[in-house]
């Protein structure tokens, strides 16, 4: 008997429907900008919230009672979460996954077990993908539930969590290998401080540094096609991570010399939580050259910690869309929805109706970032207020043809007197309401 016998294949039908449980903007076989939608988005469901996270949090206990969340032997309940999961995928009709190691295997009492558990489950996946014809859109290695990860992984006090973690990742790249994935993403969940008391922030920093390198190395050794991901969150559960933001994380890259090889997985609550708007984010990625995928979601403000609600800002989106489709799209990465329902959410349908709701947002936010590029005011109106340095003496300046004193002779020769000229953020803001809201 499947969880989701209730619920038929979701289907689009149109903005005009009331079935909740379909479609009303999603069409994957609609073509924008030359494109189908579901190749612009490439979605992907993350197998942790939806079919790992029990309903807890750190006031109460689970409210879910998923069945494969019961007692029972832990390799014969991941292969019934297995079912359960790919059934939704299925029903959903998303292409793509993404997971944990531990999430689709029991961790074990040892490493030797946790590495039986791991190959068994792989099999498994594999099989269902084969069966399905479902894609992994990523892997990643759990780093930081377990207590020997309290002090971090890579960053930890202790070389032997150090190389047990190394073991994680090893295995999990291969499995992320096998099954074909397009990425493969490290998120320092604990890499990071609590306090400076204790803390030898150059040592973490270079033990951090090294991790990295070794994980580019065997993606070569492997022949793994696929990228590198580091996820930047600025703190929780650490005081500090020192994958803070974007830019921070570009600087660590360039620091130990991976900035070729390693892009970034970007989270929407993620971006908030170090003060910056989404959109900011893969700006500030895709001018760094480092854009890779997208963890999908929002925050909340009055909370003030990782919520990981399903998206539902079509304006936010559209920005973030807008950012997306003028560098060209994804290549490896795409929108994984990193989201899990409210602890009150304990039907089997309210996976479905959060979902549903993201993914129309995120089709919405297509579409009209798509009439956005068709007609970009927007890159007409920065070129015009950049055209100075089109100019001779923009390209001289930037060409290395002055020095500062000879900059500052030219300016003084010229007599410049430069007037402040308008950015017109409120007609700009108006323009963008316009194509989103029509």
């Amino acid at each position: 008997m499947s969880y989701f016998e209730h619920v038929a294949p979701i289907r689009y039908a149109g903005a005009k429907t009331d079935d909740p449980l379909a479609f009303r903007h999603y069409d994957p076989s609609r073509v924008i900008l030359g494109k189908r939608m579901d190749e612009h988005l490439r979605l992907a469901v993350c197998y942790w919230h939806s079919f790992v996270w029990p309903g807890m949090d750190m006031f109460g206990a689970g409210t879910f009672q998923r069945p494969w969340q019961q007692a029972g032997d832990p390799l014969a309940q991941a292969r019934a979460k297995a079912d359960a999961a790919f059934d939704f995928f299925q029903r959903l009709g998303a292409p793509f996954y993404t997971f944990h190691d531990t999430d689709v295997a029991p961790e074990g009492a040892n490493l030797a077990e946790y590495s039986r558990n791991f190959a068994a489950m792989v099999e498994v996946l594999e099989a269902k993908q084969a069966q399905t014809g479902m894609k992994l859109l990523w892997g990643t290695a759990n780093l930081f539930s377990h207590p020997r990860y309290a002090a971090g992984a890579a960053s930890s006090p202790q070389p032997e969590v150090f190389a047990y973690a190394a073991s994680q990742v090893f295995q999990a790249m291969g499995a992320t290998h096998r099954l074909g994935g397009a990425n493969y993403v490290l998120w320092g969940g604990r890499e990071g401080y609590d306090t400076l008391l204790n803390t030898d922030l150059r040592r973490e920093r270079a033990q951090l540094g090294r991790f990295f390198q070794m994980v580019v190395e065997h993606k070569h050794k492997l022949g793994f096609q696929g990228t590198i991901l580091i996820e930047p969150k600025p703190q929780e559960p650490t005081k500090h991570q020192y994958d803070y933001d974007t830019a921070t994380v570009y600087g660590f890259l360039k620091e130990f010399g991976l900035e070729q090889e390693v892009k970034v997985n970007l989270e929407a609550n993620h971006a908030t939580l170090a003060g910056h708007s989404f959109h900011h984010e893969v700006a500030t990625a895709i001018a760094l050259g480092v854009f890779g995928s997208i963890d999908a979601n929002r925050g909340d403000a009055q909370n003030g910690w990782d919520t990981d609600q399903f998206p539902n800002s079509v304006e936010e989106l559209t920005l973030v869309m807008y950012e997306i489709l003028r560098a060209g799209g994804f290549s490896t990465g795409g929108f994984n929805f990193d989201t899990k329902v409210r602890r009150q959410s304990v039907d089997a349908a309210d996976l479905f109706h959060g979902h549903i709701g993201a993914i129309d947002a995120l089709a919405l936010a297509l579409e009209r970032a798509a009439k956005m590029i068709d007609d970009d005011r927007l890159a007409a109106f920065k070129a015009q207020r950049y055209a100075g340095w089109e100019g001779e003496l923009g390209r001289q300046i930037l060409d290395g043809g002055y020095t500062l004193q000879g900059l500052a002779d030219e300016a003084a020769k010229r007599d410049l007197q430069p007037s402040h000229v308008s950015g017109q953020q409120e007609r700009l803001e108006n323009l963008v309401n316009r194509y989103i809201y029509g």
